[in-house]
């Protein structure tokens, strides 16, 4: 089960929270904020943890 977990402006955003999450080893998803079909660079995205993961990615995040 994956959450929702912190919010991206754009496509390029959200690929560098998802690249840095990862990259310290937390599984991470990126999401349209809407359709799945309206996947663009210019919408809104959101970007998902495991459930129960919250607190890995609160540590990489003071880790920045």
């Amino acid at each position: 089960m994956w959450i929702e977990y912190k919010y991206a402006p754009n496509l390029v955003t959200a690929e560098m929270w998802k690249d840095t999450f990862e990259s310290e080893g937390l599984p991470t998803k990126i999401l349209p904020d809407g359709d799945i079909t309206s996947w663009a660079e210019n919408i809104g995205f959101k970007i998902y943890v495991p459930k129960g993961r919250e607190h890995v990615a609160d540590e990489i995040l003071r880790k920045l």
